[in-house]
């Protein structure tokens, strides 16, 4: 990870804190004032978010590290592991609400929560929805898995926000209409939010996983790395290219045909050439691995019209 990469990634993240800090206290005060299971449980949910977003900016500031003979590839690796964390704490945070509901319910309700949990939320709801935006917009601008993880976790502060509304708005509506077993509504949304909480978690959790292990890029996502590299000057063809997913970021390993008669350093000048350009061109390649070989015009079919002298070179 670059260090600019790093500072965006960090402010972004350091924005997030600061935000799931005041919507917790926010939440958790008019919770207990305005008697919302619901909003203490949402309350909960943002306080799962803070927890969260420092395990990723351990993964960010541990990611940008360079380099060293334990990690030759670098440390990329580390932002998927801290959403993992990230999930499996949201999870557990879900667990715990869902007890808490249960307990509610095996208590009773005795009356619906006051008109103060209703405005929390509908402020929650609004706020939760713009980080979502900046934070996956920003996570997909620099690849960085765990800011577009950190994002989810807005998103689903939203859901699970829409929820305890409709549960608060429930046991106000049975108050006014005489109902009370519409009380209940105001547990069960905080019910509701737990299952969310646990859902999302365990969706960032596998998606996380999953970018642990190295895969290869399917063909039409390598397209623009094989167009690149074919345009380059001193490239006859490309006999392979593999560019595999590693952390946040690729590795390209690519096979070129040079022209035979060029000198040693001819090809070592277009092989550098062709790692500069991705590099350069491509902000999530990370390392490119490049393989020269002679151009043999028989193979895999026979070129009878072009003779070695026409094969173009780097500097000609």
């Amino acid at each position: 990870m670059t260090e600019e990469r790093y500072k965006q990634a960090s402010v972004g993240m350091w924005i997030g804190i600061g935000v799931n800090v005041v919507l917790t206290l926010i939440k958790a005060a008019a919770g207990i004032m305005a008697q919302s299971k619901a909003l203490l449980a949402d309350a909960v949910h943002s306080a799962s978010d803070v927890v969260g977003s420092i395990a990723v900016l351990i993964g960010l500031r541990t990611a940008k590290l360079p380099p060293d003979e334990d990690h030759p590839y670098g440390h990329g690796k580390a932002e998927p592991i801290a959403a993992i964390v990230l999930s499996v704490l949201l999870m557990v945070a879900g667990l715990e609400v869902g007890i808490t509901t249960v307990k509610v319910f095996l208590e009773g309700v005795e009356g619906p929560p006051k008109s103060l949990a209703l405005i929390v939320i509908v402020l929650s709801i609004v706020v939760k929805e713009i980080m979502f935006q900046y934070k996956y917009r920003l996570g997909q601008r620099l690849s960085s898995q765990a800011l577009i993880a950190s994002a989810w976790e807005h998103r689903s502060d939203v859901y699970s926000s829409i929820a305890a509304f409709v549960g608060i708005g429930g046991a106000m509506a049975g108050a006014y209409f005489g109902v009370p077993g519409m009380y209940y509504l105001d547990p069960i949304a905080g019910l509701l939010v737990a299952v969310l909480i646990i859902r999302m978690g365990y969706r960032i959790m596998m998606d996380a996983a999953h970018r642990t292990m190295d895969h290869v890029l399917h063909q039409e996502d390598a397209k623009d790395l094989l167009d690149t590299v074919q345009r380059i000057k001193g490239v006859i063809s490309i006999d392979d290219l593999r560019a595999r997913e590693h952390g946040h970021y690729v590795i390209v390993d690519v096979k070129i045909s040079v022209n035979p008669k060029i000198s040693i350093f001819e090809g070592h000048e277009i092989a550098k050439t062709v790692k500069q350009t991705l590099m350069k061109r491509f902000i999530h390649v990370s390392d490119v691995f490049v393989h020269v070989n002679p151009y043999d015009p028989g193979y895999p079919y026979k070129n009878e019209g072009l003779e070695h002298d026409d094969l173009p070179t780097l500097l000609h």
